[in-house]
Formats: structure tokens, C-alpha cells, sequence
């Protein structure tokens, strides 16, 4: 494999064409500041093609899928919370959503 075509996600999460993320937002350690700096730059961004909201919850989910297996258990949790967080931070009610789709 190419260093090119091996280190794709990591290009993509330094410079998404969604978001312009803080340095190192990935391995700060607690999951409130994770969510915070997320919900920053999901607002303040101007190239973003959907809702603050999706835009900060997309990029997460795509840290946590690309990192697959590498993730530590204790790792995944803070990240795991992280998505919580940010949730409640855009004011978004997990159980209302699933409700609504039923």
C-alpha cells in the first residue's frame, strides 16, 4: 500500500472540506471538551453541506470508525460519551428521535 492511499482518514480529519477542526480534538481526555470544540467548529464553519449538529456528529462517528480495533476500550467510552454530550449540547433528544421514527 501507498503512503498515499494509506493514510486517507487521517488526511480527511485534518483537512475536511466540512469542518476545520481544533488540533489534537481526538485525544483530549474529557468527552464534554470533545463535544464542545466539535459543536464550535460545526457552527462556525461555512463550508458545511448539512446542520451543525450532523456535520459535528459525522465527523465523530467517522473518528470512531476509522480507528476500529486501535480504540482502547477506555478510549471508545470517552468517545462513546462524547456523542452524548454533544446531544445535549445541540439540544437533541435521543429517545424523542427514535419515538418519532415509530
Amino acid at each position: 500500500m501507498s503512503a498515499s492511499t494509506h493514510r486517507w482518514s487521517q488526511r480527511v480529519t485534518q483537512h475536511s472540506d466540512a469542518l476545520t477542526l481544533e488540533n489534537k480534538v481526538f485525544k483530549k481526555r474529557d468527552a464534554r471538551s470533545i463535544a464542545q470544540s466539535l459543536k464550535r467548529s460545526a457552527e462556525r464553519s461555512r463550508r458545511r453541506k448539512s446542520t451543525p449538529f450532523r456535520s459535528a456528529m459525522s465527523m465523530l462517528n467517522f473518528y470512531i470508525n476509522r480507528m476500529g480495533r486501535n480504540l482502547t476500550p477506555t478510549r471508545r467510552k470517552v468517545l462513546e460519551r462524547a456523542k452524548v454530550s454533544l446531544r445535549e449540547l445541540f439540544g437533541k433528544n435521543r429517545d424523542s428521535a427514535t419515538a418519532k421514527r415509530r
